[in-house]
């Protein structure tokens, strides 16, 4: 099962991304890569396990490169932009699968994109299925508002993360009044190297509740 490359039409312009269909699937999962002006891409190894992971689980699979990424058209923002293009990513899903249920993903910097972008896929209406956030930039994220609150959350935080400081994860966890469960990964950095394995059968599971 390969993905297939596609273009799909942004706020500043088409966005790259690698799109897998499915007969028979049961949902939807949408990828956040990690920070694009620090070479983060939709190519991430990251990203490309929870790709693999989300389409063991039989769910349609996206990812996408920001604006400024790759093929993706125009600079990166750092901020709302990427959010921007998430959106329209979502609702090209959205479009192509009507009835089937989203989940998201977000790695790094993209696990601000990915939980910013669930609270306005809840603000329109939209039931998300779950939201996971994997060594998040929480510090990217100070109003608990902008959250989705009706979903699972399930945070997962190496425990040596050499980018994101381990306890500002905790300390933002231990803050966050919705419920939530926050996964911590012994022996492990950033990047999850050797790791990537022991991530896999942490969100697996998860994905067939």
């Amino acid at each position: 099962m390969r993905e297939n490359p596609v273009f799909i039409d942004g706020p500043v312009g088409q966005l790259e991304a690698l799109y897998l269909d499915l007969a028979e699937a049961r949902g939807m999962a949408l990828i956040c890569h990690p920070n694009p002006v620090q070479g983060g891409t939709m190519l991430n190894k990251v990203v490309s396990t929870l790709q693999r992971t989300a389409r063991d689980a039989g769910l349609i699979t996206l990812r996408f490169n920001y604006r400024g990424v790759g093929a993706s058209v125009g600079s990166s923002d750092m901020a709302q932009g990427e959010v921007d293009d998430a959106e329209a990513v979502a609702q090209w899903l959205r479009d192509k699968h009507p009835d089937l249920p989203i989940t998201l993903f977000g790695f790094s910097f993209g696990g601000f994109v990915a939980a910013t972008l669930g609270g306005r896929l809840e603000a329109k209406g939209e039931t998300l299925k779950h939201l996971f956030m994997v060594a998040p930039a929480v510090m990217r994220i100070s109003d608990q508002s902008l959250l989705p609150q009706n979903c699972p959350l399930t945070l997962i935080q190496p425990e040596n993360d050499e980018v994101v400081a381990p306890q500002a994860v905790y300390d933002w966890s231990s803050a966050l009044s919705r419920p939530h469960e926050l996964l911590k990964v012994a022996e492990c950095g950033h990047f999850f190297h050797g790791k990537l394995t022991d991530l896999k059968n942490l969100v697996l599971p998860r994905i067939l509740n």
